[in-house]
């Protein structure tokens, strides 16, 4: 189980309509490309800003390989897409002008869950579920990163080259637990960038629709969503 986080803005926003309206644009591209960026694994759900994954049958020291070569995967696809947006940008307000300062981050486990259906909507349940979900609120110090459960790192053995370290962390209901992280930064690939700056005509498309997909946000047809 893998989810990819997307944090930032709350810190740099202002929080006026016409913000959260291109902020919700932006988050939603930002996540459509990461989810793009992980054909390997199953999307259970988007949960406001974080798209929760599983992998199932993903054992016997599979597991962490997975984990790892998705995560950077999708980490650099969002660092691909942020950047193109930048380029395109034409917009001055809030949202559109802090994009470059989102990060994304990673927490990941290994265990059981249950999949059933509420209405149309599927969902994974049980502890390990609850675990996973946990992990995001964290004492890491780095923002971008992959902190794997314990029973997950255990599998991935000398594969991340003693480049992981060691947090101990007090989850509300399952006590003292140790974890790892991984710096995305050091394992991953150099962040890619455009390969040349987009024509006016492509800014002002890209604004444009900016605008156009944020205006039921900004006129209230449709509520912004935040993960908790």
């Amino acid at each position: 189980m893998l989810i990819a986080d997307i944090g930032g803005y709350t810190k740099f926003m202002k929080l006026h309509r016409l913000s959260l309206a291109h902020s919700q644009d932006i988050t939603g591209r930002l996540l459509n490309a990461i989810i793009k960026a992980a054909p390997g694994l199953e999307l259970v759900e988007v949960e406001g800003d974080a798209a929760f994954f599983y992998a199932p049958g993903a054992g016997t020291g599979a597991a962490s390989k997975t984990a790892t070569e998705r995560a950077l995967a999708m980490h650099r696809a969002f660092h691909a897409q942020q950047e193109y947006m930048i380029a395109c940008n034409m917009c001055s307000c809030d949202g559109c002008t802090q994009a470059g300062k989102l990060k994304v981050k990673f927490v990941a486990h290994i265990g059981e869950a249950l999949a059933q259906r509420v209405g149309r909507k599927r969902q994974l349940v049980g502890l390990d579920v609850i675990l996973v979900h946990r992990m995001l609120k964290n004492s890491v110090p780095i923002p971008e990163y992959l902190l794997m459960s314990e029973p997950l790192f255990e599998e991935a053995g000398d594969t991340l080259g003693g480049s992981a370290n060691a947090v101990d962390e007090d989850w509300e209901g399952l006590g003292r637990t140790r974890a790892y992280f991984v710096d995305m930064e050091e394992i991953g690939e150099r962040i890619p960038t455009p390969a040349r700056n987009p024509s006016i005509l492509r800014r002002v498309g890209a604004t444009l629709g900016v605008m156009f997909r944020g205006m039921p946000y900004l006129i209230g047809i449709r509520q912004r969503r935040s993960a908790s």
